[in-house]
């Protein structure tokens, strides 16, 4: 285990930097963060909590509570997003916004339609459904108890498989992330860059069908 984790590259340098300067707080900000920022995948953010913890850098038990927390933080944000501008107003909203994509929004939804409440412990457990499944459960206006404690379960158990497999596999997991630090790094930012790029394509469509009109 490195005494630092200056080697390694991009995204995951700077989640990994990041953890390792503010310990386990550090784990909840990246958590936090991950729900506005789809592209900021948790199943790195997670597995690298987890290989701090195993070289004492952290507790793995402190590590989780905060991940809970940043997921809990984050998902009560767009609970708040849904109730204040209900489903076609935050649809509009999220078609203009870089990073954020209606499909993914979408999806949410039907995750939502098909099981209800419970959908809101399921969704935290599947990539991209999990940043967004809160907002149609604050566009309905869930029952707040239900939803926190169905949020703070489905996190709990994500979270906690992540930083525990890259806590039980300690060692192992060092030398892939050297090596992929910096192609996962390479990924986020290209998809970030094609999101802008689709932003500012999309506002100049528009721009151009008003002027005709």
């Amino acid at each position: 285990m490195p005494a630092t984790t200056e080697e390694y590259q991009g995204f995951i340098g700077w989640v990994l930097s990041l953890m390792e300067r503010f310990g386990e707080l550090g784990v909840g900000l990246a958590i936090f963060l991950e729900n506005f920022i789809p592209p900021i995948p948790s199943e790195a953010i997670l597995p690298g909590a987890g290989f701090l913890a195993y070289g004492g850098l952290m507790s793995p038990w402190g590590a989780w509570l905060w991940a809970n927390l940043g997921s809990l933080l984050g998902a009560l944000l767009w609970y708040g997003v849904g109730a204040a501008l209900g489903a076609e107003r935050t649809r509009a909203i999220m078609g203009r916004l870089p990073l954020l994509k209606v499909s993914d929004f979408d999806k949410a939804e039907r995750w939502f339609d098909r099981w209800g409440p419970w959908a809101v412990l399921l969704g935290r457990c599947v990539p991209i459904v999990r940043s967004f499944i809160s907002i149609p459960a604050g566009i309905t206006r869930m029952r707040m108890l239900t939803f926190l404690a169905f949020t703070l379960v489905g996190s709990a158990i994500w979270n906690g498989i992540w930083i525990g497999l890259g806590f039980a596999l300690g060692p192992s997991i060092e030398p892939v992330l050297a090596e992929w630090s910096g192609v996962l790094s390479n990924l986020v930012v290209a998809l970030a860059a094609l999101a802008v790029v689709a932003f500012i394509i999309q506002r100049l469509r528009t721009l151009r069908r008003r002027d005709r009109v």
